[in-house]
């Protein structure tokens, strides 16, 4: 029988073209005559389920029922009552004999007994989505009694399926019929199908077909029975046999009896309404049918209500049958959020509904609304969506991210928010991994240019981490143009002590990316300086820091005698490893206040760098390889040359001008090169000799080793004297800074034209800090003249400024 209605179905006979599903496996229990087959769309496979009813002739009196039942599941509409999409009648021949079916197409629906086999509720779950069910059975109930004037006639637990969202449904519509006591005729079609109906189920005057009592009745007189008579089997665990074991109340819950009995009244008059029984019982008073009670009214509570119950809900949802919170809660509260009637708290209610699905299910059922909600312009949802990232982040695909997600969480970037700047900040650790190049290229990497010149100290400090935990992302030649700049010329000068010591910590997990040629000439010369810094933490991370490169070094230098040219392996700080973590966790218990009374003096500073230290999770240094790169004349930029930026918020150490934004722009440098020097405080005296000796290039003696060293004589000026002098007594001469780029003649004579014509070339010799003196610009235009906008102009030679000149001269 099975095989010859799936082939009906599926193309063998007469009508199937009207009726474009394919039929399934059947459910073991059905009502009636009908049998309730699985069934998929041969459109786009979504699932239903397919009634079939089969008889001998077209005058059978299951048929005309199984007719009746079909038009009038497809006229009426209700959230509770099951919703009809497709229908046909198909006539086959069985041999000689003429065979009709009809076959009805619903949403997908099981049978209620079923499902509760397979959800396995006790106890006070089970009560609860009992209650849930039954709560929703008497709402379409109500609705065909009290609203329609309709007597559905037979309910029961078989006429009750349940849905993919678990909520319960009605059905079973053959002997459903209009009740009117003022007319007879109206008593016609129940009187035709009332046999349909099983005797245990009949109240006591449909029994006995006293259709005077039924027309006098009120008209929820006969489904209040069968409300009664559901509840028994659903509470009892087994299909009602015989009208007297409706007295066996052993089962029935204390706080439901009442009603249970007042339904089952002798006298159809005093049976209780179901519109009432939903209003009046206790046993529908508890968790679930409240939460989902509110959930399917959220748009009409105000916003406190809301949040009060969106801040409740995730330990709520715990107390609540698993599957019911899954299936049922968690789609309308997905939905409330897609479409704005959701506050922000919503979204932690979500995620962790979200964490008890399988994975699969989760990309599904939830991914989708979390990727439509970056693009809120909530500032509450923006947050809430960052501050859980890491709870969805990995599930979102790289191509979601690049193209969907990142562009709007960039915009937190450049929020007038710390918070939420800190926020998108430590949100990149989740994200870049999944970025492209291009875009770290061309967006990610400057906007960290900018944070690391940020307002907010913490946020300076975290991006230093953010680049060292990223580095692994980016290609061979951003990482050389960008992380030694990063990490040495911003970090370790900020003044902020834990972001000086991010900047060490950062560039001890990436020491695999550079060649001992950065090390020597960029690297240590930066970290050696801060073995004197006034914070302890920031010492002891430089003195670390120096031994791992030191040793680096040298193993290169034995690789290199030895004539091996295996890949230098890194040595890591002991007691260091996994990721950098984030230095400050809470920006908002730092203020702008605080930070003024932590730069005033050196021991806030101190105080503030323990502070921040204790909460420094272990540092990664790496412990890959790598190949020695060859030795480099001539570096972009000598990053001991840039002086200590005075204010981390300065707009003037990017090379680009108002340190703007500007993504339209082909160039690829994010911020890292062509670096403006910096002006800064004078610093201590002891660190100004140590930067002053690394910046004097080493000299070499003209005549050869062999020959003694001439005696100083007084023929000799006295700039040589002092030039010799200082090449003798200067202990970091093997360790200095490359050459700049322009001569030192050019940078002593730049100095006395900045002081004026007054100022004679012999006082260089005097000026300690001649020897460090910022070189002059390197730009081939001409200064502009004394009038303004004339600098083009040549100057006329007899002008009166030059005859006073001569005539003073002479």
């Amino acid at each position: 029988m099975f095989k010859f209605l799936r082939g009906v179905v599926a193309g063998s006979g007469s009508g199937v073209k009207d009726l474009p599903y394919n039929i399934g496996e059947p459910y073991s229990s059905s009502w009636g005559s009908w049998t309730h087959y699985r069934g998929t769309s041969k459109e786009d496979g979504s699932p239903v389920s397919i009634f079939s009813l089969s008889g001998n002739n077209a005058n059978d009196g299951h048929l005309a029922a199984g007719r009746n039942g079909m038009k009038r599941l497809r006229t009426v509409r209700h959230p509770n009552i099951l919703s009809f999409l497709n229908s046909t009648e198909v006539e086959t021949l069985d041999g000689s004999v003429a065979k009709v079916t009809i076959y009805m197409v619903t949403e997908p629906v099981v049978p209620l007994s079923e499902k509760i086999k397979e959800l396995g509720l006790d106890g006070k779950q089970r009560d609860e989505y009992y209650a849930w069910g039954l709560h929703q059975i008497a709402k379409a109930v109500s609705f065909l009694n009290n609203d329609c004037k309709l007597v559905h006639a037979n309910v029961c637990l078989a006429s009750v399926v349940v849905t993919q969202t678990l909520d319960w449904k009605l059905h079973a519509f053959d002997v459903l019929s209009e009740i009117d006591g003022r007319s007879e005729a109206s008593t016609g079609s129940m009187l035709q199908y009332s046999w349909l109906v099983g005797v245990q189920y009949k109240p006591i005057e449909l029994a006995k077909s006293d259709w005077a009592t039924i027309s006098n009745s009120p008209p929820w007189a006969i489904d209040s029975w069968g409300m009664g008579c559901l509840i028994f089997e659903l509470f009892s665990g087994a299909r009602l046999m015989k009208t007297e074991d409706l007295r066996n109340t052993a089962s029935i819950p204390k706080s439901l009896l009442p009603d249970y009995q007042r339904l089952l009244s002798s006298m159809p008059s005093k049976r209780l309404n179901t519109s009432k029984l939903i209003e009046n019982s206790e046993y529908f008073q508890n968790k679930l049918v409240d939460t989902i009670q509110f959930m399917e009214v959220l748009s009409l509570k105000d916003s406190v209500e809301k949040d009060t119950f969106f801040r409740k809900l995730p330990n709520l949802a715990e107390q609540l049958p698993r599957q019911i919170v899954l299936k049922k809660i968690l789609p309308l509260l997905a939905s409330a959020l897609e479409f704005g009637s959701a506050a922000a708290p919503a979204l932690t209610a979500l995620l962790k509904m979200g964490s008890w699905l399988p994975p699969e299910e989760f990309s599904l059922k939830v991914l989708p609304t979390v990727v439509k909600l970056f693009a809120s312009n909530d500032r509450a949802i923006r947050v809430a969506l960052l501050q859980h990232i890491d709870q969805f982040g990995d599930s979102l695909s790289a191509q979601v991210v690049d193209e969907q997600v990142y562009p709007h969480v960039a915009n937190g970037f450049s929020d007038t928010s710390a918070f939420l700047r800190e926020l998108t900040l430590k949100s990149m650790l989740v994200l870049a991994p999944k970025l492209s190049q291009r875009t770290i290229s061309a967006s990610l990497l400057k906007y960290l240019s900018k944070l690391q010149v940020d307002e907010e100290p913490a946020i300076r400090t975290n991006t230093t981490i953010l680049l060292g935990n990223i580095a692994s992302y980016l290609n061979e030649g951003t990482r050389k143009r960008v992380l030694i700049n990063a990490f040495t010329v911003r970090a370790l000068r900020d003044t902020f002590s834990p972001a000086r010591g991010a900047g060490i910590m950062a560039l001890c997990a990436t020491s695999s990316y550079y060649d001992v040629t950065e090390i020597a000439t960029r690297i240590l010369p930066c970290v050696v300086v801060l073995i004197i810094d006034s914070d302890s933490d920031v010492r002891s991370k430089a003195f670390q820091a120096v031994d791992q490169f030191l040793q680096i070094v040298r193993q290169y230098h034995e690789k290199g005698e030895t004539g091996e040219t295996n890949m230098i392996t890194t040595i890591g700080i002991p007691g260091n490893s996994g990721l950098l973590g984030w230095a400050m966790s809470n920006l908002t218990l730092m203020t702008k206040a605080h930070e003024q009374a932590s730069l005033a003096t050196a021991g806030s500073i101190t105080s503030l760098s323990s502070t921040a230290a204790n909460n420094h999770s272990a540092v990664d240094v790496a412990s890959t390889s790598t190949t020695p790169a060859p030795i480099r004349t001539n570096s972009s930029m000598d990053p001991v040359d840039q002086p200590v930026p005075g204010s981390p918020s300065s707009t003037d150490g990017w090379g680009e001008v108002d340190n703007e934004i500007h993504e339209e722009q082909d160039s690829e440098k994010e911020g890292w090169d062509d670096l403006e020097p910096l002006e800064e405080p004078q610093p201590s005296p002891v660190l100004a000799n140590i930067q002053a000796a690394q910046k004097r290039p080493v000299s070499l003696p003209n005549p050869p080793a062999s020959h003694p060293r001439a005696p100083v004589t007084n023929s000799q000026s006295r700039s040589t004297m002092n030039k010799r002098r200082d090449d003798d007594e200067d202990l970091w001469g093997s360790i200095a800074a490359p050459p700049p780029r322009t001569t030192p003649n050019r940078v002593i004579t730049a100095i006395p034209r900045a002081n004026g014509p007054g100022t004679s070339g012999s006082s260089n010799d005097d000026d300690p800090w001649a020897a460090i003196a910022a070189p002059p610009p390197t730009t081939t235009v001409r200064p502009l003249a004394a009038g303004r906008g004339r600098g083009a102009r040549p100057a006329a030679p007899k002008l009166g400024a030059q005859r006073i000149t001569r005539s003073s001269g002479s």
